[in-house]
């Protein structure tokens, strides 16, 4: 549905921002993140099981909340950007954005003609409220859409600075994994080819005019990351709030007898 975005606006007000995950697919578990006061909720199409109306209805329980909704997009492919875009996300994250061609080809993805390329059915569908609020989305075009897009590799290190200067780009959100992986070693976060690669980032992106995000792992948690300057981070899983706590639950109670 057509609002303005709350996440957005914090950020640009220099607020931080803190968003979870969903990955359970469950309309009811992303209402319960809504109204427990995320910021962000990021469903994920690259690694999650969800598709386009699964997402939509994750969306539709989140909308009495503030909450932002944010499609994590299989790729960097225009299509399914504009098929998420379509489902009325409030915001767009593309994986592996290597390049500043590919961060150009990105925004233009999001945005309707002639500064993008995004195809136009909008009176259609959920993002122009079923056609309702169609003048406004359209004369809109992507000024209340956060997007954001993943830095995940050496070679996005390598042209940070290039993809920072792209316009329309407002979160250049570090992928602490994959980045591991293309340092040597999956999860290697100790590796000094990994800690170099990471510290270059956050200060070329410190240095820009964007935003930025990032994801908590062992040795650095949510809160260190933005006390030390990020802006946006995905604190929490679903996934993992709901194993933890069931392991949790176990520890505490089992042969426990009466």
């Amino acid at each position: 549905m057509y609002r303005a975005n709350h996440l957005k606006k914090q950020l640009l007000d220099g607020k931080k921002g803190v968003a979870c995950w969903l990955h359970t697919s469950s309309p009811i578990v992303a209402e319960i993140m809504a109204l427990v006061g995320y910021d962000g909720a990021v469903i994920d199409l690259e690694h999650g099981p969800d598709n386009y109306l699964s997402a939509t209805k994750l969306m539709q329980a989140m909308s009495a909340s503030p909450t932002a909704s944010i499609i994590r997009v299989p790729w960097n492919d225009h299509v399914e950007i504009k098929r998420a875009l379509d489902t009325g996300c409030e915001g767009i994250m593309a994986p592996e954005v290597n390049s500043a061609v590919e961060a150009e080809a990105f925004v233009r993805a999001c945005l309707y003609p002639p500064q993008g390329k995004r195809g136009v059915a909008s009176i259609l569908n959920r993002a122009s409220s079923y056609g309702l609020d169609n003048a406004k989305y359209l004369d809109d075009n992507g000024k209340e859409l956060l997007v954001i897009a993943q830095i995940e590799s050496l070679e996005a290190v390598a042209n940070l600075e290039q993809i920072a200067a792209v316009d329309g780009i407002d979160v250049l959100f570090i992928g602490h994994s994959d980045l591991s992986a293309d340092c040597g070693k999956v999860g290697d976060f100790s590796n000094p080819v990994f800690i170099e690669a990471v510290a270059r980032a956050e200060q070329i992106i410190k240095n820009s005019q964007k935003f930025l995000g990032g994801l908590p792992r062992a040795n650095d948690s949510a809160s260190a990351m933005l006390e030390r300057g990020y802006d946006f981070v995905i604190s929490a899983s679903d996934v993992l709030m709901l194993r933890d706590a069931a392991l949790q639950d176990l520890k505490i109670n089992r042969g426990v007898s009466a």
